[in-house]
């Protein structure tokens, strides 16, 4: 079993910054690649940002610039500094990380979800 657990939610001010945390912990022999999504009411969920084990970085085109993703390999997180929030980007996020239990075997594993609401 592997398990995502979310930290760092919260409300923030228009133009202000929070940190998102995640760690995985379980039954893990590699993490590869690690994402953050998010939903936004009444909208579907969408993929943020994604890093690779080796550090290569995409996100989306709506947070270039204001967010980063960063991940420690070595205690299995994964990060996403916000920077410069817009209400726009009020929703709940989610960690996401296709984790190989063995050689063999990847699988796909979700967190729970922190809630982000930025206001005006």
């Amino acid at each position: 079993q592997v398990h995502l657990m979310e930290s760092g939610g919260g409300l923030a001010q228009s133009g202000g910054s929070l940190r998102l945390s995640c760690v995985a912990s379980g039954d893990i022999y590699k993490i590869n690649d690690m994402y953050w999504y998010r939903r936004a009411p009444g909208k579907q969920r969408e993929l943020v940002a994604s890093i690779t084990s080796g550090g290569v970085t995409n996100y989306i085109d709506s947070v270039k610039g204001r967010f980063t993703i960063s991940r420690d390999n070595g205690k299995n997180t994964v990060a996403l500094q916000m920077s410069s929030l817009k209400e726009d980007d009020t929703a709940v996020y989610y960690c996401n990380a296709a984790v190989q239990v063995s050689p063999k075997y990847e699988f796909n594993y979700w967190g729970h979800g922190t809630q982000v609401t930025v206001s005006s």
